[in-house]
């Protein structure tokens, strides 16, 4: 991390030149300017500006109308972007650079409420008021491909080779072959500040997955997507292409990206208490019961895109019912941990296409709602998952999902209708955008057939 004395010292000597101003956008990008480092520490510091529709496009930049928030009859005006200078730390990966963090606010200075960093922001100061505090951590999954993003544009897309030939599940060897990109990618990682673990081979050819030490709910969110934004940056620069499309090949597994949670009360484990069975507190069982019986609900904050719900499929190990179980895969829910300070759940239901902010937000809101309705938990589901009949499925798509967060009277009341119905419009944009395109599929498997 870097304090703002420590940039103004070496903006002076020169060893900084730039500064990149980043908002977090719906889709869990980084989005902003490149100040001129002096710039920033005299004016930039305290705020900048951005187009409103920063927050209310998609991920080819488009200006879809339907959005209360923004639109081309309210002229599309600004957004005021203030830096968190507690998330300011330099990209050591790009010669004389720094980073920061930017909050949204209105020209008032209030937050503007579907914002991203806005929106966890505010179902962590509700667990505040409960007493007390969430301590989180993602997965990141992706693919390394052999060329880089524009060779594989200037291809349509097609022919994607990954950069190694086999499955390299905690594979040391076929590792090695990717350590160009992922040694630099950890050790800068680590020299910005983010807590890194470790990385490993994931079960696909050419796939890989950052581990990033726990850390309060906002720092994780944050640590994630500085983290995707680097896996891409860095993967750029070895010239090869990295992505985080969940479904790139039906012949493929998915990436995931999971997330761990605990909450914690006067720095103490909330969630353990030895005396019951598994060292899960009551507590623990309201919370989960809160995910699983809202998990419908917010499953589009878990998977936001069509592609999204082709990863869930018997066999793969990313989950298909709404289940929980102790330390099983095959489970949507997954009781981990020994000991006091490691229990905790694990949601395996995100893709590595979430954007960390609002998933971790709507997993604290059902969690929130679970303690206080005192909700019951079932009992732990026990065998292969894939097999059960009885629970509720996953959302199988992302029509079924929309549908489900429009209905959602916990999240309207824990986020506001606002802030629903515009990601519900999101989502109904990508559906549109989706019903209005020939794919290939249906090229090939009509065009003599039909």
């Amino acid at each position: 991390m870097l304090s703002f004395e420590d940039l103004k010292t070496r903006v002076a000597d020169g060893s900084i030149d730039t500064v990149l101003t980043c908002l977090v956008d719906m889709q869990g990008r980084l989005m902003g300017k490149r100040f001129h480092a002096q710039a920033f520490v005299e004016s930039g510091h305290a705020e900048t500006h951005c187009c409103t529709y920063l927050l209310a496009t998609d991920l080819e930049m488009a200006t879809p109308d339907g959005y209360a928030s923004t639109s081309w009859e309210s002229g599309y005006g600004d957004y005021t972007m203030k830096p968190d200078l507690t998330t300011l730390r330099l990209v050591s990966w790009l010669d004389g650079t720094a980073m920061v963090l930017c909050d949204v606010m209105d020209h008032h200075g209030h937050p503007i409420t579907h914002s991203p960093r806005a929106m966890l922001k505010k179902q962590i100061a509700r667990l505040t008021k409960l007493g007390f505090s969430a301590t989180m951590a993602t997965e990141l999954e992706f693919f390394l491909f052999e060329k880089s993003f524009s060779e594989i544009a200037k291809s349509g897309f097609r022919d994607l080779a990954p950069i190694s030939d086999y499955n390299e599940d905690y594979h040391i060897l076929q590792t090695t072959k990717e350590e160009g990109v992922m040694r630099p990618l950890r050790n800068h990682l680590y020299a910005m500040g983010i807590p890194v673990e470790g990385s490993k081979g994931e079960a696909e050819a050419g796939q890989e997955e950052l581990n990033i030490k726990y850390a309060d709910a906002l720092a994780c969110a944050d640590h994630h997507s500085i983290s995707k934004h680097a896996v891409k940056e860095i993967a750029w620069q070895q010239g090869h292409a990295a992505t985080f499309l969940p479904k790139w090949s039906h012949e493929r597994v998915g990436s995931s990206s999971h997330v761990h949670q605990s909450l914690w009360k006067d720095g103490k484990p909330a969630f353990f208490d030895p005396d019951r069975p598994n060292g899960k507190s009551e507590l623990m069982d309201h919370y989960m019961a809160g995910l699983i019986k809202y998990a419908a609900d917010y499953t589009y904050f878990m998977a936001p895109y069509v592609n999204s719900y082709k990863r869930f499929a018997k066999g793969s190990f990313a989950p298909t019912r709404i289940i929980w179980s102790v330390d099983n895969r095959t489970a949507a829910y997954r009781l981990c941990g020994e000991g006091s300070k490691a229990i905790r759940v694990e949601c395996r239901i995100p893709g590595s296409d979430m954007n960390p902010y609002l998933a971790q937000a709507a997993m604290l809101a059902a969690g929130i709602r679970g303690i206080e309705e005192k909700l019951a938990l079932p009992a732990a589901f026990t065998g292969d998952a894939y097999e059960d009949t009885a629970s509720a499925h996953i959302p199988r798509n992302l029509r079924d999902a929309k549908e489900a967060l429009l209905g959602s009277a916990m999240l309207r009341t824990a986020m506001g209708d606002d802030v629903i119905d515009h990601y519900a419009r999101a989502a109904e944009w990508e559906l549109e955008e989706f019903d209005r395109v020939v794919t290939d599929w249906e090229i090939a498997r009509g065009f003599e057939r039909a």
